[in-house]
């Protein structure tokens, strides 16, 4: 590597260091969410669904062959993959906790509003040594066209968004972007039909669902100290 490559490298280097948000978000394949729908810089959208869970070890024997065999038939009719994903996560008890202080405040009785004060210290201290953890289920459903593929219609979807867009700019996008999302339905009613089947609840997540559960995914730290609330939800959709 000659001296000139080598100052190019050290000037793209220092040129992300100084903007770092810049280099982090080149790294998010998420361009943006809108319409209960993630879409991806190549393009592609995706839909998640939230799955609840059952407890298979208590259903009879010919309950879970039940299970088994509507689980089976529903991957039978999967023309399309879908991504399965387990999300742990720590319980935020903060509003529960406060709801209990407040209504031990309300107690007019005193040997009452003191227990309830002191239950509500107790479950305070005690998550202050224990995590307690909630999983959560969820399913993917993908779509790409193979025009999406080609002209990356979406690639530059926040630049554009900052920028003066003309009324034909707009339709033309518009128009695209209700294509995919209605083929992306299709397949969302596949998913959520087979699952049903199989005796499971189904609920697509929408906006500011899909919000805060990338929020706390790509920072599940910050995510416990500052909670995103629905105003500054609705600035970031603005923005």
């Amino acid at each position: 590597m000659n001296k000139i490559e080598k100052n190019k490298k050290a000037s793209k280097v220092k040129k992300a260091n100084s903007n770092p948000s810049v280099a982090t978000q080149s790294h998010i394949r998420i361009a943006e969410i809108q319409a209960d729908t993630t879409i991806l810089k190549n393009g592609a959208v995706r839909a998640v669904l939230e799955v609840n869970s059952i407890n298979f070890s208590l259903k009879s024997e010919q309950e879970q062959q039940s299970i088994i065999a509507s689980y089976q038939s529903f991957l039978n009719t999967l023309e399309f993959p879908v991504q399965i994903i387990i999300q742990s996560k720590k319980i935020d008890l903060d509003h529960y906790i406060e709801a209990i202080h407040q209504r031990g405040e309300q107690q007019e009785n005193p040997l009452l509003k003191r227990q309830t004060l002191e239950y509500a210290e107790y479950i305070r201290r005690l998550l202050e040594y224990v995590d307690i953890m909630d999983k959560k289920f969820y399913v993917v459903v993908p779509y790409e066209s193979a025009l999406a593929k080609k002209t990356n219609i979406f690639t530059k979807f926040l630049e554009r968004m900052r920028q003066q867009e003309g009324k034909s700019d707009y339709l033309s996008r518009k128009k695209k972007f209700e294509k995919l999302s209605n083929n992306l339905s299709s397949r969302v009613a596949t998913v959520s039909g087979g699952l049903e089947n199989c005796g499971l609840k189904v609920r697509r997540l929408n906006t500011k669902e899909l919000i805060r559960m990338y929020y706390g995914a790509y920072n599940p730290i910050l995510s416990r100290q500052q909670k995103l609330t629905d105003s500054t939800i609705d600035a970031i959709q603005k923005d």
